[in-house]
């Protein structure tokens, strides 16, 4: 693992984190403030949590770099190839992911058809960084 692999990982680390501050802290958050009491912890409980969430984006990070870099192929264009590593991990474990979720929790079906867009659209959007920050080039 060369300094490119620690950089990318970090930087798609932050990446998804911000997007997901994005998605659940702004997009969706009138949609788990009309939840009922006890199905989503509170803004205060949520902060003792918050080396989980870190400790989470650092994994996504890291693992989506690991990942995409085992999987490019060499003379494809490098947009095309985010786009599909993007789609791919939405569709293995993004879309899965809250289909699991909605199957165990009582949440509506319109939130997580929300969560389930919104957050293919960000697997998308890390997918084109990891595109641009692992070309062919030498240097970051």
């Amino acid at each position: 693992m060369d300094k490119r692999f620690w950089i990318c990982g970090l930087i798609v680390s932050i990446a998804a984190l911000l997007l997901d501050w994005l998605i659940h802290g702004v997009l969706l958050l009138a949609d788990y403030n009309a939840l009922p009491p006890g199905v989503m912890r509170t803004l205060e409980d949520q902060a003792h949590y918050m080396p989980y969430m870190v400790a989470a984006h650092l994994l996504i990070g890291f693992g989506l770099t690991w990942l995409y870099r085992k999987g490019v192929e060499s003379g494809r264009p490098a947009l095309g190839q985010g786009l599909r590593f993007g789609a791919a991990v939405a569709v293995m474990a993004t879309i899965p992911g809250y289909l699991i979720y909605y199957a165990v929790q009582p949440l509506p079906a319109s939130l997580v058809h929300k969560q389930m867009i919104f957050s293919t659209i960000a697997m998308l959007l890390l997918g084109l960084l990891l595109a641009w920050l692992n070309p062919g080039r030498k240097t970051l």
